[in-house]
Protein backbone atom coordinates (compact mmCIF):
# COMPACT_ATOMS: atom_id res chain seq x y z
CA UNK A 1 0.00 0.00 0.00
CA UNK A 2 1.23 3.46 -1.22
CA UNK A 3 0.68 6.53 1.51
CA UNK A 4 -1.47 7.78 -0.94
CA UNK A 5 -4.10 4.95 -0.82
CA UNK A 6 -4.95 4.78 2.57
CA UNK A 7 -8.00 5.59 3.41
CA UNK A 8 -8.96 7.03 6.46
CA UNK A 9 -12.30 7.28 7.49
CA UNK A 10 -12.29 9.37 11.15
CA UNK A 11 -10.60 12.58 9.66
CA UNK A 12 -14.37 14.87 9.11
CA UNK A 13 -14.47 17.85 6.44
CA UNK A 14 -13.29 21.07 7.45
CA UNK A 15 -16.43 23.47 8.43
CA UNK A 16 -17.31 26.85 8.90
CA UNK A 17 -17.44 28.21 12.53
CA UNK A 18 -19.48 31.57 13.39
CA UNK A 19 -17.11 33.97 14.77
CA UNK A 20 -19.28 36.68 16.33
CA UNK A 21 -16.32 38.66 18.11
CA UNK A 22 -16.40 41.04 15.31
CA UNK A 23 -19.79 41.90 16.15
CA UNK A 24 -19.13 42.06 19.86
CA UNK A 25 -16.56 44.71 19.00
CA UNK A 26 -19.10 46.80 16.72
CA UNK A 27 -21.71 46.87 19.44
CA UNK A 28 -19.11 47.81 22.28
CA UNK A 29 -17.91 50.37 20.47
CA UNK A 30 -21.32 51.85 19.22
CA UNK A 31 -22.44 51.97 23.53
CA UNK A 32 -18.69 53.62 23.93
CA UNK A 33 -19.28 55.83 21.55
CA UNK A 34 -22.77 56.47 22.32
CA UNK A 35 -21.63 57.14 25.98
CA UNK A 36 -19.19 59.72 25.36
CA UNK A 37 -21.37 61.36 23.36
CA UNK A 38 -23.86 61.50 26.07
CA UNK A 39 -21.54 63.02 28.31
CA UNK A 40 -20.43 65.60 25.88
CA UNK A 41 -24.01 66.71 25.81
CA UNK A 42 -24.24 66.76 29.33
CA UNK A 43 -21.20 68.77 29.97
CA UNK A 44 -22.62 71.07 27.29
CA UNK A 45 -25.58 71.29 29.28
CA UNK A 46 -23.89 71.93 32.33
CA UNK A 47 -21.47 74.81 31.44
CA UNK A 48 -24.54 76.25 29.13
CA UNK A 49 -26.32 76.50 32.81
CA UNK A 50 -23.55 77.36 34.71
CA UNK A 51 -22.62 80.57 32.17
CA UNK A 52 -26.43 81.48 31.65
CA UNK A 53 -27.27 85.67 32.08
CA UNK A 54 -29.64 85.65 34.54
CA UNK A 55 -31.48 89.11 34.84
CA UNK A 56 -33.10 88.83 37.69
CA UNK A 57 -29.60 88.15 39.30
CA UNK A 58 -28.33 91.09 37.49
CA UNK A 59 -31.07 93.68 38.74
CA UNK A 60 -30.43 92.34 42.67
CA UNK A 61 -27.04 93.16 42.50
CA UNK A 62 -27.41 96.46 41.07
CA UNK A 63 -30.18 97.34 43.76
CA UNK A 64 -27.76 96.17 46.55
CA UNK A 65 -24.99 98.24 45.62
CA UNK A 66 -26.47 101.65 44.47
CA UNK A 67 -25.25 104.20 46.16
CA UNK A 68 -27.78 106.28 47.38
CA UNK A 69 -25.97 109.83 48.30
CA UNK A 70 -27.17 110.64 44.55
CA UNK A 71 -30.61 110.73 45.24
CA UNK A 72 -32.11 111.55 41.42
CA UNK A 73 -30.40 108.53 39.70
CA UNK A 74 -31.29 106.22 42.50
CA UNK A 75 -34.60 106.91 42.24
CA UNK A 76 -35.07 106.40 38.65
CA UNK A 77 -32.62 103.25 39.43
CA UNK A 78 -34.74 101.60 41.96
CA UNK A 79 -37.95 102.37 39.65
CA UNK A 80 -35.96 100.34 37.04
CA UNK A 81 -34.32 97.75 38.43
CA UNK A 82 -36.93 97.05 40.93
CA UNK A 83 -39.81 96.44 38.75
CA UNK A 84 -38.01 93.28 37.85
CA UNK A 85 -39.41 91.86 41.14
CA UNK A 86 -42.83 93.70 40.91
CA UNK A 87 -44.64 90.89 39.52
CA UNK A 88 -43.34 87.85 41.84
CA UNK A 89 -46.31 88.25 44.26
CA UNK A 90 -48.98 90.82 45.43
CA UNK A 91 -47.22 91.42 48.58
CA UNK A 92 -44.17 92.28 45.99
CA UNK A 93 -46.38 94.42 43.90
CA UNK A 94 -48.01 95.93 46.68
CA UNK A 95 -44.64 96.74 47.90
CA UNK A 96 -43.40 98.00 44.47
CA UNK A 97 -45.71 100.82 44.04
CA UNK A 98 -45.50 101.87 47.71
CA UNK A 99 -41.90 102.34 47.04
CA UNK A 100 -42.64 103.70 43.51
CA UNK A 101 -45.22 106.40 45.34
CA UNK A 102 -42.26 107.54 48.09
CA UNK A 103 -40.00 107.88 45.15
CA UNK A 104 -41.95 110.49 42.88
CA UNK A 105 -40.72 113.44 44.65
CA UNK A 106 -37.59 112.33 44.02
CA UNK A 107 -37.38 112.03 40.71
CA UNK A 108 -39.10 115.15 38.93
CA UNK A 109 -37.36 118.14 40.04
CA UNK A 110 -34.22 119.51 39.51
CA UNK A 111 -32.68 119.68 42.97
CA UNK A 112 -34.13 116.91 45.44
CA UNK A 113 -32.49 116.37 49.01
CA UNK A 114 -31.58 112.95 50.26
CA UNK A 115 -33.58 110.03 50.90
CA UNK A 116 -35.56 110.03 54.41
CA UNK A 117 -35.52 107.28 56.62
CA UNK A 118 -38.88 106.06 55.87
CA UNK A 119 -38.19 105.57 52.04
CA UNK A 120 -34.91 104.24 53.46
CA UNK A 121 -36.45 101.62 55.12
CA UNK A 122 -39.31 100.68 52.28
CA UNK A 123 -35.85 100.18 49.86
CA UNK A 124 -34.25 97.86 52.08
CA UNK A 125 -37.88 95.94 52.98
CA UNK A 126 -38.11 95.76 49.32
CA UNK A 127 -34.53 94.29 48.57
CA UNK A 128 -34.99 91.57 51.06
CA UNK A 129 -38.39 90.71 49.77
CA UNK A 130 -36.26 89.91 46.24
CA UNK A 131 -35.82 86.81 45.37
CA UNK A 132 -33.35 85.70 42.73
Amino acid sequence: MQPDEIQLHDIKPIIDIQEYSFYYFLGVSFLALLLVFALGYLLYLWFQKKNKFNIRKEHKKILSSLDLHDTKKSAYAITHYGATFRNDSTRHEQSYHNLVSRLESYKYKKAVSNLDEETLNYFELYKEMCDV
